[in-house]
């Protein structure tokens, strides 16, 4: 099992942060935690030391991730208590299975697997067609699939709507940065935001989602994607997984795509 760098603050005040971040007041978290606030409120001021059992209480009200749950753990003096496997473990064989199957019968569609801060993990043949003309500095391992669509030398110059579909990519990452208090996810923010594109929030009254709207030689291909994940992981890496399906938003991407894949 693999962590993060230790934590370099008290277990009560990294609750208050987490407490903070979702909005919440002593008062509201005390009584989904079925404790006191008088109790919460000497936790987060380290009058009191939480047990490993008040915290992950805690820490699953708070829907905090479990990369961040040890990581409580770890500040309160305990040990971590979710395991951390690399996908090509055979402790996650079966996720390994079960997300090949997934990718595989999506085909023609590009399906793809990535991991928290969007660093692709598996893909079906299906990608090869929307990520056709990138530079190769972008396509070595660990490839960043946000960096790849959005940088100069990757998908953007083929993106015909690339301007919505950026102002899409940076405010995911932003609530994924907000949510999860992770500073790599705010340096890939602020890396992306860097690349030129514009931003657009707008949405055509034809649209009923946002697609991405691709630029081929076939002949332009519009997608729109559904993402998925694990909800009952109990395991860091399978935790951060998502699925990411892309499925044609027309009749034309769908003809297009048969006679590429």
């Amino acid at each position: 099992m693999s962590v993060t760098a230790l934590p370099t603050r008290p277990v009560g005040q990294l609750l208050r942060d987490w407490r903070e971040r979702r909005r919440l007041s002593q008062l509201e978290l005390s009584n989904q935690a079925e404790i006191s606030t008088r109790h919460l409120s000497f936790v987060e001021t380290g009058r009191s030391r939480p047990t490993p059992e008040m915290i992950l209480r805690l820490s699953e009200r708070l829907d905090v991730p479990l990369r961040e749950r040890n990581l409580l753990l770890l500040a309160g003096g305990y040990a971590p208590a979710y395991p951390q496997h690399g996908l090509d473990e055979p402790e996650l064989a079966s996720v390994r299975t079960a997300l090949r199957l997934v990718l595989a019968g999506h085909e023609p569609c590009p399906a793809l697997v990535i991991n928290r801060w969007w660093e692709l993990l598996d893909a079906n043949a299906a990608v090869g067609v929307i990520t056709a003309g990138c530079a190769p500095h972008l396509l070595k391992p660990p490839v960043n699939v946000l960096r790849l669509s959005l940088h100069p030398d990757g998908m953007a110059p083929r993106i015909a709507n690339l301007a919505q579909w950026r102002t899409h990519l940076l405010g995911q990452v932003r609530r994924r940065a907000g949510e999860t208090g992770d500073e790599r996810l705010t340096e890939l923010h602020d890396e992306l935001a860097d690349y030129p594109g514009g931003t657009d929030s707008t949405l055509a009254p034809s649209n009923v989602v946002l697609p991405l709207r691709l630029r081929h030689e076939a002949g332009e291909l519009s997608f729109f994607t559904i993402a998925a994940k694990v909800e009952t992981a109990g395991d860091v890496t399978v935790d951060e997984l998502t699925i990411e399906t892309f499925y044609p938003a027309d009749r034309e991407t769908t003809d297009r795509l048969r006679s590429l894949v």
